[in-house]
Formats: C-alpha cells, sequence, structure tokens
C-alpha cells in the first residue's frame, strides 16, 4: 500500500470532517422536520384521521357546526363523513384524504379560510360521485346520455341531505 504524505494526510482528514458536518447539519435537519412533524401529528390527533369515525372531524371547531348538522340529517343512520367526502376507490380514498388533511390542517393553522367553509369544486365532484354511488339505481335515468353532457349535482335539489338546517 503506497505511502501518503502528511499533506495528503491532512487534506483528507479535512475533506472528511467537512462531509462529517454536513452529514451532521443534514441528520440534524431531518431529525427536527420529522421531530416536528411526530409532535404536530400527535398533537392535532392526526391518528384519528385515519379511522371512519366522524368525531374525528370535530378535532377542529370550525367543523362542529357541519357534525352537529349531520346529526340531524337523513343521512345519519347510514352514511358517515368518508362515505360522503372521499372516493369509494380505494386509492382515490387515500389520496383525497392526504389531499384534503394536508390543505385543511394549512388553512386551519394559519386562519385562511372563508366562513361558512365551501365545499371546493374537486372535493364537490367526490361528493357528487358518493351520491352516484350509492343511489345508481334510482338515478341512473337522469345520467346524461352523452359523455360529455353534464348532470345536475345532487345537491341542487337536496342541499339538506348530509347536513340538515346548514
Amino acid at each position: 500500500m503506497p505511502e501518503t504524505s502528511p499533506k495528503h494526510s491532512r487534506v483528507l482528514r479535512s475533506w472528511l470532517l467537512a462531509g462529517g458536518a454536513l452529514y451532521l447539519v443534514i441528520g440534524a435537519g431531518l431529525g427536527a422536520v420529522g421531530g416536528l412533524g411526530a409532535f404536530t401529528f400527535g398533537y392535532g390527533k392526526g391518528y384519528s384521521y385515519l379511522s371512519s369515525d366522524p368525531t374525528a372531524c370535530v378535532n377542529c371547531h370550525v367543523m362542529e357546526p357541519y357534525y352537529d348538522s349531520w346529526q340531524n340529517s337523513s343521512h345519519h343512520h347510514v352514511a358517515v363523513c368518508n362515505d360522503c367526502h372521499l372516493s369509494h376507490h380505494p386509492l382515490g380514498k387515500w389520496v383525497t384524504k392526504a389531499d384534503n388533511g394536508f390543505f385543511h390542517s394549512l388553512a386551519f393553522t394559519l386562519d385562511n379560510f372563508p366562513e361558512p367553509i365551501r365545499i371546493k369544486p374537486r372535493n364537490r365532484r367526490v361528493t357528487q360521485n358518493a351520491c352516484l354511488h350509492c343511489h345508481a339505481e334510482v338515478v341512473h335515468q337522469m345520467f346524461p346520455a352523452a359523455p360529455r353532457d353534464e348532470m345536475p349535482l345532487c345537491v341542487t335539489c337536496h342541499a339538506d341531505v348530509g347536513h340538515a338546517l346548514r
């Protein structure tokens, strides 16, 4: 094995130390982000959002009136929040849950949302598809004749179905 000169040893040692410091900084940064994320997930009861329990929705006080109105609705005994507000496709369910979870927590944390809250177009499509999923036998004659034609939204006529007396 060839010998290294003292100069090469110093360069190699300083390079290794600089690399070690970089790894330390990266590790500390990832640890801080991971720790903050874990704390936020625990403090915000993030685990409860992995279930289908409707009480998870009222972790945010903004949702209390919607939870209360759901309890008085005609669907209270047959559907929970996830049945109407998430896709019935297994992958779509988790994509929508993650998307809504992120943007809801961001909006509620920053207090950056309209009151009363309003459903976004994407979530309105999810909800419309949920209506059609459960009531397809009843509404099949209302489906558009051509794929490009639009069907009226169920909530146009049935506004209080999921949330009575909104």
